[in-house]
């Protein structure tokens, strides 16, 4: 069961869910984690997965696939849209409803059971949105953890969304830092930063700076140029909160 988890090993498993909504159809782990129904989406080119087991219920939504052109729009279609107390990312809004109905669905077919969330990337903001959508909705998240998430909101829209999130960001992972702060976009939930050394900590933007610098560094030194493209990676993120879990490191 997810809430028998510890963090660390919830967003292990969170994430090699995130990495699962990639694929389609394919319910090994959730079959692995004993959820036994559940359903793939696929709406109009965004998909995602529902699960469900006696007491929990899995949400997942599929980040950007860049030979999909739905994706590559969405992400490129920042226009703010109304939205609930605020405004969000139209691109990301448009998406996420594209199998809104189902989800919401889904987790009112299965009452009374702990919702959890997650996606990576564009699936990131997809599960953020989809989030504030069922609390409205009064299905109440017990917890959300996201993966490389870009900027969905303004201020009035994030600072609505009640769950509990934890918001890991691997190093230099360019996505996380857009849409850009200049227009008014902030991020949701708890900042879990992984620095250069794989480690999650607490630090400065002054620590940060160097740490990012210390990172493409070692990037440039192998021949690696585009570094945040590669720390965005979601194999990377299973990878490293592996190894967090698997040294006895705490999730703050």
């Amino acid at each position: 069961m997810l809430g028998e988890m510890t963090l660390p090993q919830l967003a292990v498993t969170m994430a090699e869910i995130a990495n699962a909504a990639y694929n389609d159809a394919d319910f090994t782990i959730f079959d692995q984690l004993g959820f036994t129904k559940h359903q793939f989406l696929d709406h109009d080119g965004a998909q995602g997965y529902v699960a469900a087991s006696d007491s929990e219920v899995i949400v997942s939504c599929r980040g950007t696939q860049p030979s999909q052109p739905n994706d590559l729009l969405a992400d490129l279609d920042t226009i703010p849209k109304r939205h609930g107390p605020g405004w969000v990312h139209e691109g990301f809004r448009r998406e996420a409803r594209k199998i809104l109905d189902s989800v919401v669905a889904w987790v009112a077919a299965n009452p009374s059971k702990d919702i959890y969330v997650t996606g990576h990337s564009l699936g990131a903001a997809m599960a953020l949105y989809i989030t504030q959508e069922l609390e409205y909705a009064g299905l109440q998240t017990r917890m959300l953890m996201s993966f490389g998430q870009p900027r969905l909101g303004n201020a009035a829209y994030t600072d609505s969304i009640r769950t509990q999130h934890y918001r890991f960001v691997n190093c230099n992972d360019m996505v996380t830092h857009v849409p850009p702060r200049a227009l008014l976009f902030k991020h949701h939930g708890t900042l879990c930063y992984i620095n250069f050394y794989g480690n999650i900590r607490p630090l400065s933007d002054w620590q940060r700076f160097k740490d990012s610098f210390r990172a493409r560094r070692r990037a440039w030194s192998k021949g690696q140029f585009f570094d945040g493209l590669y720390d965005h990676s979601v194999g990377h993120y299973v990878e490293k909160l592996k190894n967090i879990r698997d040294t006895g490191q705490s999730i703050n």
